[in-house]
């Protein structure tokens, strides 16, 4: 199906009939289908103007994914066809007077994942065999660059106009590969002989757009074209791609009191609950307040809320390199850095940042201008359960995790209600009755185990919490208490809970404006599962 409906029983009927209009583009990326098909549409044709009237005619883009990088691309590409009654009651019908349409050559390159050198080759081949039906070929021009150097030329010549050239998912080829030494370089090249020939016909072109996840340096993939504009992290670009805050309000201002009435909570509590799960991302700094709009749009049109970005799919690239650079779950945030530390060509990276940044796992959430380093953390709820079950495999087998994430929904209950130690009985008969991973002979697993899990539970938790005599194992916090949590592996309890009182761990927290409770656990690595524990108010 290829939109989705708002139906609303006994409901007035001009409030059904609105509802009823109402279609949401979920999965639709092409421009025209949404316009002529009277979608939701969020007006972003400003920004087209722009970035097509600025000083560059080469120009890059990096969103993560399902963040409308597609549908910016097919915009881009009605706009150079000069399809002007797409765009009537939009912000760019004031801006353009012209309308001229250009030759256009759109290239998917998300089609080509998962491929080797001879499947990439031939995909490519395909693309520009649908534009040749059109320009035309010559006999001679046999090797990717030298057809495409050709059909960019003929499309000048024969039309009188130079060439528009978008490239949709430009690192699709690559990411399913990120991580292999072997085959990186070999797809690497595939793609930096099909881009070169954008340089040489630079006279023939008026306009390229290339969009990706990720950032790969312009050496490795396009060769000697310098002159492509980063756009990225500029701050007039900031809302490009995603929902501010401000177009939520504005223009699905409707929605929001819809949604509201199916969920059966008032605006405001649905803003806070849309903010929590789905809001957060920052591109560059200063940002508006960014929504992913798959999981938005999803949300509006079910009336609910659910984890729709991290279902769609975590790419096998992300885990592939999780693991390849060890990383803890406590690892993924809360980090600072400076801009070259995160937006940095992927292939180059030393540690994960750039990927987990450019991927949409993290964002920046503040900058310090004094030191030049941005704050860079989870975005959202969404993300955080997301990330969070994704890695559980590591810690539980993975056969019982699905009766881990059901698990959580009782420790949620016994912890809401303040019951920490029927929370740990739970959790200790659970640990006891699954295989788990191996290498568990060390207390920072557990503490691993614990974040994942108590983060599942959606509330805060955070890990090696530094006070003035030491550090916290686990700090959790939800709306009515803060525990203070210190591990132990194969001692006791009263060990732990010693540890506590000798470092006065409490008093780091003495100004949270929570009742702190401390909880000393003793892990026993034979049994695999909590021994004894102590919890003292």
């Amino acid at each position: 199906m290829d939109f989705v409906t708002l139906q609303v029983i006994n409901r007035p009927k001009e409030e059904t009939d609105m509802m009823q209009r109402r279609l949401y583009p979920i999965g639709i990326q092409t421009f025209s289908k949404i316009r002529e098909g009277n979608y939701l549409y969020i007006d972003k044709t400003e920004y087209v103007y722009r970035m097509t009237h600025s000083e560059s005619s080469y120009v890059f883009l990096s969103r993560p994914r399902r963040f409308g990088k597609s549908l910016l691309t097919s915009t881009l590409h009605s706009y150079f066809e000069g399809r002007k009654e797409l765009f009537e009651g939009l912000a760019i019908e004031k801006l353009e007077k012209e309308w001229i349409p250009y030759p256009v050559l759109h290239f998917d390159m998300s089609m080509a994942k998962h491929v080797d050198k001879e499947q990439l080759e031939k995909m490519l081949g395909i693309q520009l065999y649908r534009y040749e039906e059109i320009y035309g070929r010559l006999e001679q021009e046999e090797t990717l660059n030298d057809r495409f150097t050709g059909l960019i030329q003929r499309a000048f010549r024969q039309t009188g106009r130079q060439a528009v050239v978008l490239i949709d998912e430009y690192d699709a080829p690559l990411l399913d590969v990120i991580h292999e030494e072997k085959n990186l370089p070999v797809l690497r090249n595939v793609m930096r002989n099909f881009y070169s020939p954008l340089k040489a016909c630079d006279p023939y072109l008026r306009f390229v757009f290339l969009t990706g996840i990720t950032k790969f340096s312009q050496l490795s993939i396009f060769s000697e074209l310098n002159n492509i504009k980063n756009i990225s992290m500029d701050e007039p670009y900031a809302a490009l791609c995603g929902i501010s805050e401000e177009e939520m309000l504005t223009q699905m201002s409707d929605d929001l009191d819809l949604l509201a009435a199916r969920m059966k909570l008032t605006r405001d509590e649905v803003l806070k609950k849309l903010k929590e799960n789905y809001d957060g991302y920052h591109f560059t700094w200063p940002s508006p307040d960014l929504y992913n709009p798959f999981s938005l749009l999803n949300a509006f049109a079910d009336g609910k809320m659910n984890s729709y970005w991290f279902a769609s799919g975590t790419p096998t690239y992300l885990i592939e390199m999780m693991r390849k650079y060890k990383i803890t779950p406590q690892g993924i945030g809360n980090l600072r850095a400076k801009a070259t530390a995160f937006d940095a060509p992927t292939e180059q990276m030393t540690n994960i940042t750039p990927l987990l940044y450019q991927s949409g796992y993290i964002t920046i959430k503040d900058y310090d201008a004094r030191l030049d380093l941005y704050m860079l953390d989870i975005p959202n709820k969404e993300v955080r359960l997301g990330l969070m079950e994704s890695l559980l495999p590591y810690y539980v087998s993975p056969a019982e995790t699905d009766r881990a994430v059901t698990l959580t929904a009782y420790l949620y209950d016994s912890i809401d209600r303040g019951n920490m130690d029927e929370a740990l009985q739970l959790l200790r008969t659970f640990l006891s009755t699954i295989p788990q991973c191996d290498n568990t002979d060390y207390e920072g697993h557990y503490q691993q185990m614990l974040y994942i899990i108590f983060s599942l539970l959606g509330f805060y938790v955070d890990v090696e919490v530094r006070t003035p005599r030491g550090r916290v194992d686990v700090v959790l916090r939800t709306n009515t208490t803060l525990y203070v949590i210190e591990l132990k592996l194969d001692k006791t309890a009263d060990a732990a809970m010693q540890q506590i009182d000798l470092k006065n761990y409490p008093e780091r927290f003495a100004l949270c404006g929570l009742p702190v409770v401390k909880v000393g656990i003793n892990f026993d690595s034979e049994r695999r599962t909590l021994g004894e524990w102590k919890i003292e108010e």
